[in-house]
């Protein structure tokens, strides 16, 4: 049995495996300070800034644990302007760390250039499950993540929450995934779940809309401005989101 503790930090509840306890670590003081004046940069796009209230890079990055001076992957972080890598990328070039994107046009999972395999502190997927769905070896990325990592490095994945009532759609056609059908990939892959968020969560979401997750914010896919289908997902908000974070085992 895996028993589990709930501690309140940052006024949210995260679920830590009393396992791998000692593998769970929040972001520094000092550290939340740096992310806290990122997020708030005049270099952010205001369009990127009014998604934080569904998106919460502060308590998300804090939790996953990122600190400056580490080599971190994100994996199809969405090119240069990509919403999490505006905040990361200066903040960990500037801290000495190294920050490697994995590119959509890369070889990923095959093999990616210029990173240094098995030697990556942190790599971060943030809804970027393409993996998951258009019939894509899901297990063969989820392993590549692990090499990627040093031994107790981790993964921090924020994704749509399917219904866990439904089987996992394979081909993952309305873009949620269930999040006990992910953890079932990263454990086959060798990772220990260390800690789960609520913090990304949103009971609003019904998640059996006519387009899937793209009918909600920010795509609205298919309705039209002031009808009232589309004023209702505007009311909802963006998806309901599982926060996971992961360890690779150190060898003993």
């Amino acid at each position: 049995m895996m028993f589990r503790t709930i501690v309140a930090l940052l006024g949210l509840a995260v679920v830590v495996t009393n396992v791998h306890a000692a593998e769970h670590k929040m972001s520094s003081a000092e550290t939340q300070v740096k992310l806290r004046t990122y997020i708030d940069s005049d270099a952010r796009p205001e369009k990127q800034k009014a998604r934080d209230k569904y998106r919460r890079p502060f308590e998300t990055l804090t939790v996953c644990g990122i600190e400056p001076d580490m080599t971190i992957v994100e994996i199809w972080p969405g090119g240069q302007g990509g919403w999490y890598r505006r905040i990361i990328e200066p903040m960990i070039s500037e801290g000495g760390g190294r920050y490697i994107p994995v590119l959509g046009r890369s070889a990923f999972p095959t093999e990616v250039e210029d990173l240094p395999h098995g030697d990556v502190d942190m790599v971060l997927v943030f809804r970027a499950h393409g993996f998951m769905i258009y019939d894509e070896p899901a297990q063969q990325h989820v392993d590549a993540v692990f090499s990627m990592l040093r031994p107790g490095g981790q993964l921090c994945i924020v994704d749509h929450a399917g219904d866990e009532n439904v089987p996992q759609d394979p081909t993952g056609e309305n873009g949620y995934v269930n999040e006990s059908h992910f953890k079932m990939l990263a454990e086959e892959a060798g990772f220990a779940l260390i800690a789960a968020s609520d913090h990304n969560r949103n009971s609003a979401d019904t998640k059996d809309h006519p387009r899937g997750v793209w009918s909600l914010p920010p795509t609205l896919s298919r309705t039209i401005p002031g009808t009232p289908a589309r004023k209702r997902f505007i009311k909802i908000g963006e998806s309901d989101r599982f926060t996971h974070k992961y360890v690779k085992p150190s060898i003993d």
